[in-house]
């Protein structure tokens, strides 16, 4: 089993969050079902699953019921389980088959001793229109693909070498270079792997690049047919601004550009094909924002934004193609900077943390902004070639008095070490900076 950090989440619901449901989001793939049943084998006595979307018979009859008490009793009888109350887990997955449920866990967890866990695919498209949303009686988590960490936990990295490297980035001391040069060998992995849980699991079984790539493809294939079951009149939109995602990021700004969609063509008239992906969870938008003070929300531009994918290995894939083994040897005439803007992009958005990016005439353009957790704002630039040393934008924001930074954050391929008010990180130490 890959060991992933949601599982926490599960643990701190079931203790801490009792007479509540839990909603467990994300991309298709990213391994929801399979960890909520991986807990319940540790924490139940009796677990009941359906999955809506496979059973239409299920889907069916709790769709009929009439309340609460005859949905549950539908559940029991379908399911042939008797539920035993502080010991029974129910997990109805791909939920947005009969919506009403979501709006029945109110009721269930308000009159019975059971814990309820939800799931499905697309529910950030399928659940916006709710007429009763149980407020007050749902928790959700999002999961993501494995990050970079998860990762070297699938490769059998130990916790003293965690430990090791968190102390030196605490204190921002160079990392001892055996571990430095093994964890970039692993990163550059990861960079083609990416952090889908089949492709891991087909990798380590295999330790074959062409296994990774074949189901990379499903996945993408996936996406495509995911897109193509949307309103026909917007599926085309959709799917032409998802092929588009990687050509638009090889370019030299990375913004989305929507004349690449048509001559002349508006956000506005776009808007909703871009949230659909958004909202399924397939892309990370980052946005652009006019300045660099708390809140970065402030100074958002809601129609400029670069589209990263939801997986670093899916971008390599449809980037790279048959020539992605060549990470390994980081072959230095390829340039990987929108790869490597990637998985940044993924490994701040697993720390919960907004996305946004920072472009000025005056300044230059910073290719992350950080809102810390304790408001803190920090600049990244992110550096996948030998120049790391030419950061022109971080530079000069470095230097604006108003601004005030205290330091900047160079993410490249070099050690830790510190020049002034700059701070050149390993860019795999993203996954285990706290911010």
């Amino acid at each position: 089993m890959l060991k992933r950090k949601a599982f926490q989440d599960l643990l701190d619901w079931k203790k801490y969050n009792r007479k509540k449901a839990l909603l467990v989001t994300g991309a298709r793939q990213v391994g929801k079902t399979f960890l909520v049943r991986e807990f319940a084998k540790q924490h139940y006595e009796v677990f009941a699953e359906v999955n809506l979307l496979e059973n239409a018979q299920a889907k069916k009859v709790l769709s009929e019921a009439v309340d609460s008490e005859d949905l549950l009793l539908r559940l029991s009888s379908f399911l042939g389980v008797e539920f035993v109350p502080h010991k029974t887990l129910i997990f109805i997955d791909e939920v947005q088959e009969s919506k009403e449920i979501v709006t029945a866990i109110k009721f269930l967890v308000e009159k019975y001793d059971y814990d309820f866990v939800l799931s499905g695919s697309l529910l950030g498209v399928e659940l916006k229109d709710i007429k009763s949303w149980p407020v007050g009686y749902l928790r959700t988590i999002e999961m993501f693909p494995l990050d970079f960490q998860e990762f070297c936990w699938s490769q059998g990295v130990s916790s003293q070498i965690e430990d090791l490297l968190k102390e030196s980035l605490q204190s921002q001391a160079s990392i001892p270079d055996y571990i430095h040069e093994s964890m970039l060998r692993l990163f550059h992995k990861y960079l083609i792997v990416g952090g889908m849980p089949e492709v891991i699991n087909g990798f380590i079984e295999t330790n074959n690049i062409e296994t990774v790539r074949r189901i990379q493809k499903d996945i993408i294939v996936q996406h495509r047919e995911d897109i193509a079951k949307y309103k026909s009149s917007e599926a085309l939109n959709i799917k032409r601004i998802y092929d588009l995602i990687p050509g638009e990021l090889n370019k030299q700004n990375k913004r989305f550009h929507f004349k690449s969609l048509v001559r002349n063509a508006r956000f506005d008239r776009y808007e909703n094909n871009f949230l659909w992906l958004i909202e399924a969870g397939v892309v990370l938008p980052t946005y652009a924002v006019s300045d660099l003070t708390y809140p970065l929300l402030a100074s958002q531009s809601p129609s400029m934004f670069k589209l990263f994918l939801m997986d670093v290995g899916l971008l390599t894939n449809r980037l790279l193609g048959t020539s992605s083994a060549e990470l390994l040897s980081k072959n230095s005439a390829v340039n990987y900077g929108s790869i490597y803007e990637n998985v940044v992009a993924q490994e701040l958005r697993t720390k919960n943390l907004d996305l946004y990016y920072y472009n000025s005439k005056k300044y230059g353009e910073l290719d992350f902004v950080v809102q810390a957790t304790d408001n803190t704002i920090i600049p990244v630039e992110v550096k996948s070639g030998k120049g790391y040393r030419r950061h022109k934008a971080l530079t000069n924001v470095l230097e604006v008095e108003n601004y005030d930074f205290s330091y900047g954050y160079v993410l490249c391929e070099d050690n830790v070490h510190v020049e002034g008010r700059v701070v050149y990180l390993p860019v795999y130490s993203s996954s285990y900076l706290e911010l």
